[in-house]
């Protein structure tokens, strides 16, 4: 791998799109969520643009104000198992939820993905915001936002115990002695802890990658207290330069004090990039795409992080309103953010869902533009590489045929890849296995992975 620091970038793939509106794009397919090959026509895009990984978001909980990708998509592990048999690099990340699920089923899902794609897989860890999602699940309530994360960190640490129930040597399938495994290279984890008990061991092996990469997206005290400790990626959210610098410097600095290499944490904001050839199409598609977002649209969006509040009963031009704690249990960070900026910057609710609903101007532009603002994110200390959502249904193609070469020939991206795993396009070594034999070569990381899972 080249020593030289290289961007990182992952697509999110929305089918119908992200927002409340794409569909309504006369060139969108409108079953796009739950169409296969579009969906591998979005991976073997991105592939070969020489992106590092596609990303399926998901959530639990639906009501009929949900955007339309939300009301009609894919299970993330079906469709990325499915992907995987028609890609040959490109990572596959999903989000899956602790909230709702057992260690052991995610810990088996992931590593069958993480063999069935050659080591390729990767666990975007969320903790489920939506407090409708208990009742899909027979919970009586949502846990509160600190006990989620409780179940967070003994969940991944679950997790990552059962990814190294065997040693990468332990099966040595000796035809002559009828030996299939090694003795004494097969570990229980025998867990008990405030919220699973698990005894294991997991009945799949180490993967190529050692262990699927461990995403996050972190924005509360507690999100990015966890994303410090836990994750090798970060997703986030950024109004602007000054915020995205802000939020990349903390993270660097909690990770280190985690006893981290904080090189080894890729934080990863999330952009809605619009390219044109020229400054004429460049307008032209900006416009396409505010055409896509009605205020109706936008206020139901912005209700989306305060737990889907209905910010209809309110004035739309009075300024933002008083909503107190409100969405202190769901989606906190995002909504923290959007009060804040409300209240420092003195804007009605209109003016609020409109600028969260429409995309950065930051990104929009002729591809030497777009490569501009994205070098200096990079090189500004406010990025590791970035999540590309699309907003037209060609975004994506504009944005690998267009901006990722200028990207290349400034050398700040790969022009092909260099390894097989996501764990190499990202940077990441194999994570020793916490029973293999320690040397000198390995006490050291070994001990720098695994401090967390005590």
């Amino acid at each position: 791998m080249s020593n030289t620091r290289q961007l990182k970038l992952g697509v999110l793939v929305t089918g119908v799109g992200h927002g409340w509106g794409e569909w309504r794009h006369p060139n969108a397919q409108t079953n796009g969520s739950i169409n296969f090959g579009l969906y591998k026509h979005f991976a073997q895009v991105a592939e070969a643009g020489k992106f590092d990984f596609v990303f399926i978001a998901d959530s639990l909980h639906i009501h009929e104000k949900s955007s339309p990708h939300y009301l009609n998509r894919f299970e993330p592990l079906t469709i990325l198992s499915a992907l995987a048999a028609v890609t040959e690099h490109i990572g596959l990340v999903a989000t899956v939820t602790v909230s709702y699920t057992e260690p052991f089923q995610v810990a088996r899902q992931f590593a069958s993905l993480d063999h069935i794609s050659g080591g390729r897989a990767g666990w975007n860890v969320v903790t489920s915001w939506l407090s409708g999602t208990a009742d899909n699940f027979g919970k009586a309530e949502h846990p509160p936002h600190p006990v989620r994360y409780r179940i967070a960190k003994e969940h991944v640490n679950v997790v990552k115990g059962l990814w190294d129930s065997w040693e990468d040597d332990a099966f040595a399938a000796n035809k002559q002695t009828g030996e299939f495994f090694t003795p004494g290279k097969l570990h229980a984890l025998n867990h008990k802890g405030e919220f699973f008990s698990v005894k294991g061991p997991l009945n799949i092996s180490r993967s190529k990658q050692g262990q699927p990469v461990i995403f996050q997206a972190g924005t509360s005290e507690d999100g990015r207290a966890f994303a410090a400790q836990n994750s090798d990626a970060i997703f986030v959210g950024a109004e602007s330069f000054e915020e995205a610098q802000a939020y990349y410097h903390d993270l660097k600095k909690r990770a280190k004090a985690f006893g981290r290499d904080a090189e080894n944490l890729a934080i990863l904001p999330g952009i809605r990039p619009i390219v044109g050839r020229d400054e004429a199409e460049v307008e032209e598609r900006y416009q396409q795409a505010v055409k896509l977002i009605s205020i109706e649209d936008a206020i139901v969006a912005l209700g989306r992080p305060f737990n889907d509040y209905d910010f209809t009963a309110h004035d739309l031009d009075a300024p933002f309103p008083d909503v107190g704690d409100l969405g202190s249990n769901s989606h906190r960070g995002s909504s923290d953010r959007i009060k804040q900026l409300a209240k420092e910057n003195h804007l009605s609710l209109r003016d609020v869902a409109l600028y969260f609903s429409r995309p950065n101007r930051d990104f929009v532009g002729t591809p030497e533009q777009v490569a501009d603002a994205i070098q200096a994110w990079f090189e500004g200390g406010a990025s590791d590489g970035f999540i590309i959502n699309p907003i037209l249904p060609d975004g994506l193609q504009y944005f690998t045929e267009l901006v990722v070469p200028v990207l290349q020939q400034r050398g700040l991206f790969r022009k092909d890849y260099s390894g097989s795993t996501l764990r190499e396009h990202l940077g990441l070594e194999v994570p020793v296995n916490r029973y293999a034999p320690q040397t000198s070569d390995t006490q050291g990381s070994s001990h720098a992975k695994h401090e967390v899972l005590a």
